[in-house]
């Protein structure tokens, strides 16, 4: 019996899901990498990389951030199967015809917000990060975060489209309305792998969109216990992420596992 998850039934789910056929996910920022003062200083630790690296040979390892893919990649330091950037908007095979339109929203948004935090008198502690088909602000270094936080949730009612705001750790994702998100994206990686089977685990209201979905055939984990949370069981802290690597390779590998997706290494003539 595996007791990371803490509950019987939370060890028996995580039990039954690890068998081949098994796609993981994970978010990024507060799941594989610690949460930084700047996004930009953020980076997957070497301890999880390498560990990364043995799941993917027994099974597709998705990344699934609020992050561009552009932003991501260097970050990781190895090639998962698959990198799904901006919450679910980018990176997600079959859906790139919709990118465009997104990207255009997102530039308009990006100039009205510019404008009116100039009209405001700009507070350089607020950041606007522009990941092409999506728009995070952060407030988290802002003189006053709380009448940031306020002022800003006001702003966005102005924005044309209205956005879809995904609440973050001191930041504000805006999002397209009609776009999917992280729990449609994981489905949608599912459709396209034949998957089985899926395990997420992530950290933040970002990752509810997952969490969520409430399927028997995904697993969702959440770092650190919220009673507000629909993950159906929870790690106590980051640094539990190895423990649970380590069990999906001990149990993969016991299982005889492959990862599918990856293609044979081509067999050469002596």
């Amino acid at each position: 019996m595996i007791d990371l998850l803490h509950t019987p039934e939370a060890s028996r789910r995580l039990e039954s899901i690890i068998r081949p056929g098994l796609l993981c996910a994970f978010d990024f920022d507060g799941t594989l990498a610690p949460i930084v003062p700047q996004p930009h200083l953020a980076v997957l630790p070497a301890e999880l990389r390498a560990l990364l690296v043995q799941v993917s040979a027994h099974a597709p390892v998705a990344i699934i951030t609020g992050r561009s893919i552009d932003d991501i990649h260097h970050r990781l330091g190895f090639d998962p199967d698959f990198i799904v950037g901006n919450h679910g908007l980018e990176g997600v095979p079959g859906w790139e015809n919709t990118a465009a339109q997104h990207a255009e929203t997102c530039q308009r948004w990006k100039a009205e917000l510019e404008a009116a935090f100039a009209d405001m008198g700009a507070d350089p502690g607020i950041v606007i990060e522009d990941k092409r088909f999506s728009l995070s602000v952060h407030y988290r270094q802002a003189a006053n975060p709380g009448a940031a936080e306020q002022a800003l949730d006001r702003l966005f009612t102005r924005l044309h489209p209205i956005p879809r705001i995904v609440w973050g750790k001191m930041v504000f994702n805006l999002m397209p309305d009609n776009a999917g998100h992280k729990g449609t994206a994981l489905a949608q990686l599912m459709k396209v792998t034949g998957a089985s089977n899926a395990i997420y685990v992530g950290d933040d209201i970002t990752d509810e969109d997952v969490f969520r979905l409430r399927r028997p055939d995904v697993l969702s984990v959440r770092i650190e216990h919220s009673t507000e949370s629909a993950a159906e069981c929870y790690l106590d802290k980051p640094e539990d992420m190895a423990q649970l690597l380590g069990v999906l390779i001990e149990r993969m590998r016991a299982a005889g596992a492959a990862n599918w997706v990856q293609a044979p290494a081509p067999i050469t003539a002596a």
